[in-house]
């Protein structure tokens, strides 16, 4: 029996402290989790990602799928002690994936290697001035600002041309990223691809609530299931084909542009949520779980 460990964060796992009002995603993706990589012999065990380098030897490898709070001004620390654990047992996706997906920078490479990407400005700390170049640059009135290390909508902002600025705590701390806000993220959502080994397992697409643009069940977000088209799966493969190596897990987010086609909004590849729910469930094991599970199992052998 293989023993794997789950980082997460600590507002996620039992014992003192606020846990996120999210958290019941961490319950619900390891016990779909579980079952599908017991059918494997492989035992899932949740470890406090900020001290996975002090039990790293007890594993045969980690996963960083629930460290939600990373970006939260953790990111060097999680980077080092990502590497160290992965010095001791293997880590997967490996530190240099996560060091590189952990900057939205990586949006211009994947662009510079041919993948449709939502346009994207990036700056070192937003102000106004930013965002009138942006609004000219887009020839939009709506933009979006995120921080260039984030997640979950962190100190994201929907800005519009001639509103107040937004309250600096509201705003990315450091480096930013501006995008045109597209009206099909309200219209239609947004879309989720989730790939383990290389292999395209489900799909589905996020709703904000009415009001909102943010599709995070945080935020009142809902999701569907979501059959794709063969062009669909077309253009998410081709995303995953820029890369210099195959993930062992990714979530491909695609919004549709003004051209009417799907371009990506952000490939996650550290601590994505996985939307088990969405895949297949055969004789009482999700089927995702299981390709995930089975995808990890190769890759130890």
């Amino acid at each position: 029996m293989m023993t794997i460990g789950l980082l997460a964060s600590a507002n996620l796992l039992p014992g003192p402290g606020k846990k996120r009002d999210d958290a019941f995603e961490f319950d619900e993706e390891l016990g779909s989790l579980r079952p599908g990589f017991a059918q494997l012999d492989m035992m899932l065990e949740p470890v406090l990602w900020d001290e996975a380098d002090r039990h790293a030897e007890r594993f045969d490898a980690m996963l960083p799928l629930m460290v939600w709070d990373y970006f939260e001004g953790h990111e060097r620390r999680f980077l080092d002690v990502m590497t160290r654990a992965n010095e001791k047992t293997r880590l997967l996706n490996p530190p240099d994936l996560l060091r590189w997906n952990s900057d939205k920078l990586y949006l211009d490479v994947m662009a510079r290697r041919g993948a449709k990407v939502i346009p994207t400005l990036r700056v070192e700390s937003v102000t106004p001035e930013d965002a009138d170049a942006a609004f000219a640059r887009f020839g939009t009135d709506r933009i979006v600002i995120k921080p260039q290390v984030g997640g979950g909508a962190w100190r994201q902002a929907l800005y519009r041309q001639g509103d107040p600025w937004p309250a600096a705590d509201t705003l990315p701390p450091e480096g930013a990223l501006i995008q045109p806000f597209l009206p099909s993220v309200v219209e239609e959502g947004e879309y989720s691809f989730l790939y383990f080994g290389g292999r395209f397992s489900h799909a589905l697409v996020k709703n904000a609530k009415a009001g909102d643009y943010r599709i995070q069940s945080l935020y009142g977000g809902t999701e569907t299931t979501y059959t794709p088209r063969p062009e669909d799966i077309q253009a998410a493969d081709a995303i995953l084909a820029t890369l210099d190596q195959t993930p062992l897990y990714a979530r491909i987010d695609l919004l549709r542009g003004l051209d009417g086609e799907l371009a990506l909004i952000e490939l996650e590849m550290i601590e994505p949520y996985l939307y088990l729910p969405h895949a297949n469930v055969v004789d009482g094991i999700n089927q995702g779980a299981l390709q995930l599970g089975q995808a990890l199992k190769a890759r130890l052998k």
